[in-house]
């Protein structure tokens, strides 16, 4: 990761921020995106993946109330930024394929789609409920940094408890 990319997720906290590779894999995150995805598990997995999580952790369906759509935009996002022959997506397309099956495959032989780049996102957070995330996604080169705000008052007001932490240590999960 450009250390530019790390000094602007560094200044972004408490702000819920990610930076992702293009298979969706979690490279760092501000301490304010771990308190509000650890608890529903996203930063599970070695290294954690959003795709991975939505379609394999029978937690992702309680956390994500319009399941459908973010199954459909974690697909779209894979096919957008990675081309056919990548071995690292082949990869990930057949591990998902076996452990996943139908809910992913069915997706992926679907006419593609363009993920969307902003938008508000439904969250169910097992300490402060559900919250209406409303995003920005930003593209790097490789690289793709997703920022959180809230889209109403009452997650504002979660969210503002959720992320009211002194910790500033930006997370790193991949160099």
């Amino acid at each position: 990761m450009r250390p530019t990319v790390r000094a602007l997720l560094d200044r972004l906290h408490p702000a819920p921020a990610v930076v992702l590779n293009r298979l969706g894999d979690t490279l760092a995150h501000t301490p304010g995106y771990e308190r509000l995805a650890g608890p529903i598990g996203l930063l599970d997995g070695e290294p954690p993946n959003r795709a991975r999580f939505v379609f394999t952790d029978e937690r992702a369906r309680t956390a994500y109330p319009d399941w459908d759509r973010v199954a459909d935009e974690r697909v779209a996002a894979l096919r957008a930024e990675s081309s056919p022959d990548d071995p690292y997506l082949t990869h990930l397309v057949e591990e998902l394929t076996i452990t996943a099956g139908a809910p992913f495959t069915e997706r992926l032989h679907a006419a593609p789609a363009t993920p969307r780049r902003t938008g508000v996102e439904r969250l169910v957070h097992p300490g402060v409920g559900e919250l209406r995330l409303a995003y920005e996604v930003l593209d790097a080169q490789t690289q793709t940094m997703i920022v959180y705000f809230p889209a109403d008052d009452t997650t504002s007001a979660d969210l503002d408890h959720l992320t009211r932490d002194p910790g500033t240590t930006l997370h790193v999960i991949h160099g």
